[in-house]
């Protein structure tokens, strides 16, 4: 019975460290996603603080 009981312990300590890898990894998966999230959306800020630049110093080709 002794043994048993340490058996399970063991068992679920496996079973811990698996749960955990995996949510380390989803972690870093959700990361680099959010990384690439904010790269884009900053990259979009930009684009459209250059869009109102370029209108500014030529004007709206609507105007014309």
């Amino acid at each position: 019975a002794c043994e048993d009981a340490n058996d399970w312990d063991r068992q679920a300590n496996i079973k811990l460290k698996s749960e955990q890898k995996t949510s380390r990894k989803r972690i870093k998966d959700l990361e680099k996603e959010l990384r690439r999230k904010e790269k884009a959306l900053a990259e979009a800020a930009a684009l459209l603080v250059l869009q109102k630049k370029v209108q500014a110093i030529w004007g709206d080709p609507e105007d014309e």
